[in-house]
């Protein structure tokens, strides 16, 4: 479902991506790992067609996202770590603004936008403006938005940030379950006992590099002594030289 090949990106002098070759298979939930400028979001924005890599390529569902960018994006939901969202518009009139984005019927959206906002617990605000809403409801909105056109691929961007612990549970029980149903999940965290806990494959970035790819237990197998996926993270990422 994504695919890239030696994709880098580079900015001025400094390298933030360098030469990253990764696939991440149809229904399969993937968990991006690295330190604070590790080049996780950079590779995010690559893959959103949000940055033009500096060389290389990358793949989505067949696309390729600097030849075939719209294509590539109808298959594709982005969640960002910190959403934006139009503040005039209310909850409703946001859903139906990113329905004519993807050219919905409105057969198509107004019931699949019902069902979405209220697995979130937004049903009861739709008609209140999005200025009033508090930054976990905002992200909630952000979510159900992002699963309105049925993308194939979801990429997300801490999505942890602003929401409780009983929104965290909503989201990650959401998640699992578009997973199982098929959807490709790609998700930087810095949480590492939920990547422990919903991920298929892990891959831990590290100065612009993917040093390690492959299953919880595969990591943990890296580490000097067992332990978590915290503790072992914290072992791979320690600073070269």
């Amino acid at each position: 479902m994504i695919r890239v090949e030696q994709l880098s990106k580079a900015f001025g002098p400094k390298t933030a991506v360098s030469e990253l070759d990764l696939e991440v298979e149809v229904g399969e939930f993937f968990c991006f790992l690295g330190p604070n400028g590790a080049g996780k979001t950079t590779t995010i924005k690559m893959l959103t067609g949000l940055l033009r890599p500096t060389s290389g390529q990358a793949w989505v569902a067949g696309f390729d996202l600097q030849t075939q960018p719209l294509e590539a994006k109808r298959r594709i939901g982005y969640i960002p770590d910190h959403p934006f969202l139009y503040p005039r518009l209310t909850g409703w009139e946001w859903m139906e603004f990113v329905a004519g984005l993807y050219r919905m019927p409105a057969e198509r959206w107004r019931p699949r936008a019902e069902e979405l906002l209220e697995t979130f617990e937004l049903s009861a605000e739709t008609d209140q403006l999005v200025e009033h809403y508090s930054h976990g409801m905002r992200q909630k909105l952000s979510f159900a938005s992002t699963f309105l056109h049925e993308p194939q691929a979801v990429i997300v961007d801490e999505p942890w940030v602003g929401l409780d612990p009983k929104n965290i549970h909503r989201v990650k029980a959401f998640l699992k379950q578009q997973a199982q149903l098929g959807l490709t999940i790609f998700m930087s965290t810095h949480s590492l006992t939920i990547a422990e806990e919903l991920a298929d494959r892990v891959g831990i970035i590290h100065q612009g590099r993917l040093r390690h790819l492959g299953t919880v237990d595969e990591i943990k197998a890296l580490a000097s002594h067992p332990g978590s996926l915290e503790n072992v993270f914290l072992e791979l990422t320690q600073d070269e030289g």
